[in-house]
């Protein structure tokens, strides 16, 4: 045999038929057999004659097998064994992780993961019928595919967490700008910094990971291709019969398609999402007030002081939940009956939020536009449109002075002209030189004694229509404000000692109770503020409605993803409260558990109903 045929052999063997095992052993051709090649002349190998040239020749390490770094493979072969296995290990582990991973954090349980997942079976034999190359690129795309597929389940897993519904591809991208601001204005640029950097390492590192271990066990299942083959077959038929039967471990069924599933709810919701803006157009061209003259507008309301004004995360869950019923309850009459000593009569009813955890912009806008605001696209298209608004309407008559409170803005709000107002008082403009209390740059009770001295105060003015937003109650609820002497309150610097005395967020919440105990103060807090402001400045032409935008985030509301908020209405003068006698709401600040709920978005057009001229 020549030379040149034997290079040939060693050439053919390795490049051709078999793929090498990326860490030790020998490599077996792809269709089995021994592994001895065929001289390309066609002349068969003599076994003595290689075995004698065998020994003839100085032995070389077998192309298959890799020196690894600086040949430490060679040097330790247990060690690269050990390596080996214990890498293969983790690459199952991590492959059957992000199968099997539910996307919602309560969901994650041991028997989560000893299920058998559909896709995993239906991949590997995919993967051992395709041909080398075609096989190559199926595996890395597999593994990049999958580390998205995870990716997504994370980012779902986030969302319930604040907001009690997965991610939406299509209409929730802006949110994540919402979410970094929130941090950097919370735990400051540092801490904004660190999170957005961890998410990113954590991103790569899912992509990279999730392909390079499906290649390395695809690779694994080509070597040993008929043990392959049995495993799938035995899994397949595995998944088949725990389907049929229904097999369970607790409640967790053991045959899964999750993924299969997973995915189709995704490309609805991209399908509904696309089609959404069309379904809104034609929600948003009907509106019942467009064409009714301005002087029978809001004809039941002439001459009175209107304030709409929303408290931050004010949910059912402050009223309802045991843990914090008894106190809130005793917040709620104590306002009642103090209103009632003031001369006010109060009305109270529910109203659902088209969001809960987060997004108080769609609450509001749902709230004063009388259309269903559930996400950013419709809020975009709302605040481009012509639709008019509760704000809009009041100024269209030419009866009220329209301004808003906003302490919660602190940059550029373009969307502010969209509502009407003739002035706007962010946090820049309320004459605060206090700390901020985590993400609330003003408390409660400042921003509502600013209102006072800027607005409502000032001598010879007329009627006053008010867009109010507290944010003392926004998360993360520590440290918060307390009431103090309404003389005291200054420009605000004797808050940077009572933000001292508060507690402290990063150990607040490592205790879910503590999260919902603080939750509970700092809605009362923001109650009071405002009870006691009408306590203090509100007279016979006050007419006062305040609301919750949303429910807030699952750690408070325990999993419970009602939408339901409270919402009532103040007045001082009998004839307002009148004219809603027909709504059936509760007396006092707090609606009982049977009083009437509507959709936030029927609020505006019975409200301009029951204040008209037939009213």
């Amino acid at each position: 045999m020549s030379l040149f045929t034997r290079s040939r052999q060693l050439s053919d063997t390795t490049e051709g038929g078999a793929e090498p095992d990326d860490d030790t052993g020998t490599a077996e051709p792809e269709g089995g057999g021994t592994g001895t090649a065929e001289p390309q002349d066609g002349t068969a190998t003599d076994a003595p004659e290689s075995a004698a040239r065998a020994q003839r020749t100085p032995s070389a390490p077998s192309p298959a097998t890799k020196p690894g770094w600086f040949g430490w493979r060679r040097r330790y072969p247990r060690t690269a064994r050990g390596v080996s296995v214990g890498t293969t290990v983790l690459a199952g582990a991590l492959v059957l992780f992000a199968l099997l991973v539910p996307n919602r954090i309560e969901r994650i349980e041991f028997a989560s993961f000893v299920r058998i997942p559909a896709e995993g079976v239906l991949l590997a034999g995919l993967l051992l019928a395709l041909p080398s190359k075609p096989r190559r690129v199926t595996a890395v795309a597999t593994g990049v595919f999958l580390g998205l597929l995870t990716v997504l389940k994370f980012v779902d897993m986030g969302f319930y967490q604040i907001l009690a519904r997965p991610f939406d591809l299509v209409l929730d991208w802006i949110l994540i700008e919402n979410g970094t601001d929130f941090l950097r204005e919370t735990f400051g640029r540092t801490g904004q910094v660190l999170a957005v950097t961890g998410v990113i390492v954590l991103f790569v590192a899912l992509l990279v990971l999730t392909t390079l271990a499906v290649v390395r066990l695809t690779n694994l299942m080509v070597r040993h291709r008929p043990a392959a083959g049995r495993t799938v077959l035995i899994l397949g038929t595995a998944w088949i019969t725990c389907m049929t039967l229904g097999v369970e471990i607790g409640t967790v069924p053991v045959a899964t398609k999750g993924n299969a599933e997973f995915l189709g709810n995704r490309v609805e919701q991209v399908r509904a999402g696309l089609a959404d803006a069309r379904v809104f157009e034609k929600q948003a061209s009907v509106d019942a007030f467009a064409k009714t003259p301005p002087d029978q507008l809001l004809t039941g309301l002439r001459g009175k002081d209107v304030l709409f004004t929303f408290i931050e995360s004010y949910g059912r869950v402050a009223i309802d939940d045991p843990a914090m019923a008894q106190q809130t309850d005793a917040v709620l009459k104590e306002g009642t009956g103090r209103l009632k000593a003031a001369g006010f009569e109060s009305r109270s009813g529910w109203l659902q939020s088209p969001v809960t955890g987060a997004g108080s912009w769609l609450a509001h806008s749902t709230f004063l536009s009388g259309l269903w605001i559930k996400n950013q696209q419709r809020y975009r298209s709302l605040t481009t449109s012509d639709r008019m608004t509760l704000t809009n309407y009041f100024g269209k008559t030419g009866a009220w002075r329209t301004v808003g409170v906003v302490p919660g803005v602190r940059r550029a709000w373009p969307e502010g002209k969209y509502f009407g107002l003739d002035h706007i008082y962010d946090s820049e403009h309320l004459g605060y030189h206090g700390p901020y209390f985590s993400w609330t740059p003003v408390p409660d009770q400042f921003s509502m004694e600013a209102f006072e001295r800027l607005e409502h105060g000032r001598k010879d003015r007329e009627p006053i229509m008010a867009e109010i937003i507290l944010a003392s109650s926004h998360n993360p609820w520590s440290p918060i404000a307390h009431m103090i002497d309404w003389e005291d309150l200054g420009d605000g610097s004797v808050f940077h000692r009572i933000k001292k005395e508060g507690t402290n967020p990063t150990e607040v919440w490592k205790d879910p109770e503590k999260v919902r105990a603080e939750y509970r103060k700092a809605i009362e807090y923001s109650i009071r503020s405002l009870t006691e402001w009408v306590e203090r400045y509100g007279d016979n032409d006050t007419v006062l409605v305040f609301l919750g935008d949303h429910q807030p985030v699952p750690t408070v509301t325990a999993g419970d993803t009602g939408k339901d908020v409270p919402v009532t209405i103040v007045a001082h003068d009998k004839k307002v409260l009148d004219r809603v006698a027909d709504w059936g709401w509760t007396d006092g600040l707090k609606p009982a558990e049977n009083a009437p709920r509507w959709g936030m978005d029927k609020f505006r057009d019975r409200f301009m109903t029951a204040y008209g001229p037939q009213g």
